[in-house]
């Protein structure tokens, strides 16, 4: 651990010192992508340093990964997925997600052009090779659902590791898979090129709904709810910094954008990552806030895909606070 814990409940929330920065680590997974956007703007902008926070970001191969490091106290907080709260309670580790970044999951489903150029329905999938970000994700999850759809089960098609980069550019181009269902700025790439067709989007909130039946939370800051209770002001503190970056990018310009994100996450094509920025703008959260429905709606399609995960077993609200998101919201008239 970082030593944060020392603070205990002696603060409260909004009472750091400025001058004596607080070192705490941020373990996520892929933090390039768009998934992540508010956590980038957010350190791009200073909104952590202004806070009181020395924030070191560890950028990890997997969620897996980023977990462990929470697990181990090599990381006070995680930037990830809402889903993967539900899995950790039903393994009985209790961690809270206290700010969202996204309200979407940002994913898309295509077909291989090449491979499956006669494609017509959901059911065309039988016996064919998905790739996915890796077993157990959200594109795990997302693709299973679409195969319920179609009356098909998991057995019926191969699922395929591909990572959410090269890897998984690679293993379309090179046929190693008929379908795939990835985040950004993967599908976008691949859509481009005329090499994919999508025929399911989770990027945009009308798609999320016919996929899943309701919203759904997309990316969020999550810790073991015992650090969030003993360091509610630097919780406070990181809530407000992405709620900044959250109020920054409704109003955000493209030159804004570009002059404000790293340049090696730009794709060496500005034109195309301002594409794929405005294509899934809306699925990012307004507010920061975990919406009850949305948490539900989670919850059922995790007990659907997950053989662990109980719907009737686990308190949902137990995975979530808006305490802190609500107090930057109010703080910064969100």
């Amino acid at each position: 651990m970082t030593g944060v814990m020392a603070l205990g409940n002696s603060l409260p929330a909004q009472a750091l010192n400025r001058s004596d920065k607080l070192k705490v680590t941020l373990a996520v997974a892929g933090k390039a992508s768009f998934y992540y956007l508010p956590l980038t703007i957010a350190e791009q902008l200073g909104c952590f340093e202004a806070e009181g926070i020395d924030l070191e970001i560890v950028d990890f191969p997997s969620s897996v990964r980023a977990q462990q490091a929470l697990a181990s106290g090599n990381a006070d907080v995680v930037c990830g997925a809402f889903e993967h709260l539900i899995s950790l309670h039903s393994k009985q580790q209790f961690v809270q997600s206290f700010v969202a970044l996204g309200r979407a999951p940002q994913m898309a489903m295509g077909v291989s052009v090449k491979n499956m150029p006669n494609y017509r329905r959901l059911s065309d999938l039988k016996g064919k090779r998905i790739g996915i970000a890796a077993p157990g994700t959200g594109s795990n999850m997302m693709a299973n659902v679409l195969l319920q759809r179609a009356g098909l089960l998991q057995s019926d098609v191969s699922y395929i590791g591909v990572g959410t980069a090269a890897g998984a550019l690679s293993a379309i181009r090179t046929g190693q898979i008929d379908a795939i269902c990835n985040l950004e700025p993967t599908m976008t790439q691949l859509e481009q090129k005329g090499e994919i067709k999508i025929i399911a989007d989770s990027r945009t909130l009308r798609g999320t709904q016919a996929i899943f039946g309701g919203s759904m939370p997309g990316a969020c800051l999550y810790a073991q709810t015992e650090f969030i209770q003993k360091n509610r002001a630097v919780v406070q503190a990181l809530s407000n910094a992405i709620v900044k970056a959250l109020m920054w990018l409704q109003t955000a310009g493209p030159r804004d954008l570009i002059r404000s994100v790293p340049e090696g996450y730009l794709l060496g094509d500005r034109g195309l990552y301002l594409t794929i920025y405005s294509n899934l703008r809306e699925s990012i959260s307004l507010d920061g806030l975990i919406y009850d429905d949305a948490a539900k709606t989670s919850l059922k399609v995790m007990a659907n895909f997950d053989p662990l995960v109980r719907a009737e077993h686990l308190d949902i609200s137990k995975t979530y606070t808006n305490v802190y998101a609500k107090q930057s919201k109010l703080q910064f008239d969100a």
